[in-house]
């Protein structure tokens, strides 16, 4: 799938500043995709950014991972992780890097980081622990564009009011009416300027436009697993937050969720009141 792009989109794109990739994640990336990867240069280039390593630290030690005895060193967390696990955190936590030192959207990347830590929780109570890391990274990408579009129109605070007292399905379409495109469109542009894997790209940009999308060929089995555990953990945070109010964009997806997953609607609603108990 490629991006598709309106006139004024692409007008309005051309005054929007997309962050690029990081010079430590392209050496990253580099290193990692060679057929023998050595390990100390990859430990090397991570250690030489000190924002990422810390965060990569912080991440492998949070409660998601459920580690018996602290990491302490990157050497530590390549030898414990592995480097495929380690690849999706890494991006994951770069992006928060290079996006989000906005002092005013503190509490947005708080969430963003709770709905990423739950995500990996989730992914363990649907027995698919292999999407782990995948859907953290996913979950903490997610929302990029949002950060990238409150730094680029002065009254978007307006519109995180709105979709805080409404829901974020509804405030994309107030996006695209108010500045012909929405935070789905620019995280995906992100996602792939950054060089995501393909299914993370389409998930973002089709985050809040999910009608058919579980009977198109949009998305793989793995896409549509990814799908139902972001929303899941965003459902997941909302109820923490607001646990007497209803979830309209959970109940916009709920019923694709249950059949993709072939799941009782008691047995989900189990594996979320698990969740929301350990958060």
């Amino acid at each position: 799938m490629s991006i598709s792009l309106t006139d004024k989109e692409k007008a309005i794109l051309r005054s929007v500043s997309i962050p690029p990739r990081p010079e430590a994640l392209i050496k990253f990336s580099e290193e990692t995709k060679k057929s023998e990867p050595n390990i100390s240069r990859v430990s090397e280039i991570l250690q030489n950014d000190v924002g990422i390593c810390a965060a990569i630290l912080q991440v492998v030690n949070s409660s998601a991972f459920r580690r018996a005895k602290e990491i302490e060193s990157i050497d530590q967390a390549i030898m414990i992780l592995g480097l495929k696990r380690l690849i999706p955190l890494v991006k994951a936590v770069a992006v928060k890097a290079a996006v989000g030192k906005d002092p005013t959207m503190a509490k947005f990347w708080d969430l963003q980081s709770n709905i990423a830590h739950i995500a990996s929780i989730a992914a363990m109570k649907i027995d698919k622990p292999s999407l782990s890391n995948h859907a953290y990274m996913l979950a903490l990408f997610h929302g990029v564009g949002v950060a990238i579009l409150n730094q680029h129109f002065g009254d978007f605070v307006e519109v995180m009011s709105y979709a805080d007292n409404n829901n974020w399905d509804d405030a994309a379409k107030l996006q695209f009416e108010k500045y012909h495109t929405n935070h789905a469109t620019i995280g995906a542009l992100l996602a792939q300027q950054w060089r995501l894997p393909k299914v993370m790209i389409n998930i973002i940009y089709y985050q809040h436009d999910t009608d058919g999308l579980f009977q198109s060929e949009e998305l793989d089995k793995i896409g549509l697993d990814l799908l139902c555990l972001l929303k899941l953990s965003r459902h997941c945070a909302f109820l923490k937050d607001k646990p007497s109010e209803i979830n309209d964009e959970w109940r916009n997806i709920m019923d694709d969720v249950l059949d993709h997953l072939g799941m009782e609607e008691e047995h989900l609603f189990r594996i979320i009141e698990e969740i929301t108990d350990e958060i």
